[in-house]
C-alpha cells in the first residue's frame, strides 16, 4: 500500500529559494519518504503567518503532521508558525543566534536579508554571466567562445542548457554550450568553432535509453527520438570526447547541481 505524501511547507518572507534549497538538501537524505512540497513566499506579516497556520491546521485535521521549513525573521510571525500543529524548522534561528554571540551584536533581522544587494559586484557578475549564457546557448554566438569560462559539448537534450544557466545564475560562470549534430560526427574531429577553445571544453554524455525517453516527450515517433538514433549519437559523441581528451560527465542520473559541481572542480584545477 502506497503511503500518502507528507506536506512540506516552505515559508519565507521573501522568495523562499534559500528555505527550499536547504529543505530539499536535508530531505534528500530520506529518499523513501513520499513528500509534497508547497511554497508560501512573501509571508511578511503576522496575518499572513496566521493564514499558513490555518492551512496547517486543516491538514492536521485530516490526520497529517506537516513539516515547515522557514526563514521568516519577524519574531511574531515566527511564533505564530511555531504554534501550528506541525514540525517547524527555523533555518535561520540557531545560526543567527550563534553569530550574534560570536560578533557581540544583534543580527539585522530584516525581510529578505539573504538576498540583499550588499554584494553588488557579485550580483552584476551573475547577471552578466546569465546574459552571456543565453546569448551563446545551443551553438549561438560561437564567436564569443573566447570570452567563455567553459563550453559544454554534447548531443541534443543531454543537459547542456540547464547546466549553463545554473552555472551562470548561481556561480557567475560564463558558460556556453554547443550541440553536436550529424555534420560534426562526419568530421571525426572537433567542430571548427570549438577547435581554438579545447582547454575550455567539457563534455556531457547520457544513457541512450534516458535520452530516448527525453526526446520522445519532445518529438514522439521521430527519427530524432528513436533509440537507434540516440545510441548512434551518444556513441559517436563519447568517441569524440575520448579522442580529443576532454573531461566528461554522465548526466543520466545526476542533478544539475552535481553536474555543475564537477565542472567547477575542473575549472579550479585548470
Amino acid at each position: 500500500m502506497t503511503r500518502p505524501s507528507r506536506t512540506v511547507l516552505i515559508v519565507s518572507d521573501h522568495t523562499g529559494l534559500t528555505a527550499e534549497n536547504t529543505a530539499r538538501a536535508l530531505l534528500a537524505h530520506f529518499p523513501d519518504q513520499p513528500l509534497r512540497y508547497v511554497q508560501r513566499s512573501f509571508v511578511a506579516t503576522l496575518e499572513m503567518a496566521r493564514e499558513v497556520t490555518r492551512e496547517v491546521a486543516a491538514l492536521a485535521a485530516q490526520g497529517e503532521r506537516p513539516l515547515i521549513f522557514t526563514t521568516i525573521t519577524d519574531p511574531a510571525a515566527l511564533r505564530e508558525l511555531e504554534s501550528a500543529p506541525a514540525r517547524v524548522f527555523d533555518l535561520l534561528g540557531p545560526g543567527l543566534g550563534a553569530l550574534e554571540e560570536e560578533f557581540g551584536v544583534p543580527a539585522a533581522r530584516s525581510v529578505g536579508r539573504f538576498h540583499d544587494m550588499h554584494d553588488q559586484a557579485g550580483y552584476v557578475a551573475r547577471m552578466d554571466a546569465l546574459d552571456f549564457a543565453l546569448a551563446t546557448d545551443d551553438g549561438l554566438g560561437d564567436r564569443q567562445y573566447g570570452l567563455a569560462d567553459v563550453v559544454l559539448v554534447g548531443v541534443s537534450r543531454a543537459g547542456k542548457t540547464p547546466t549553463s544557466l545554473f552555472l551562470a545564475l548561481q556561480h557567475g560562470v560564463r558558460a556556453s554550450n554547443y550541440p553536436l549534430a550529424e555534420d560534426d560526427f562526419e568530421r571525426e574531429a572537433l567542430p571548427v568553432p570549438l577547435e581554438p577553445h579545447r582547454a575550455k571544453l567539457y563534455g556531457l554524455t547520457i544513457d541512450p535509453r534516458r535520452l530516448h525517453a527525453i526526446r520522445t516527450q519532445r518529438k514522439a515517433a521521430s527519427r530524432y527520438a528513436s533509440l537507434e538514433q540516440c545510441e548512434h549519437e551518444v556513441r559517436r559523441a563519447e568517441r569524440l570526447f575520448s579522442r580529443v581528451g576532454i573531461p566528461v560527465r554522465d548526466t543520466t542520473s545526476a542533478s544539475v547541481e552535481e553536474i555543475a559541481a564537477g565542472i567547477l572542480a575542473q575549472l579550479r584545477r585548470g
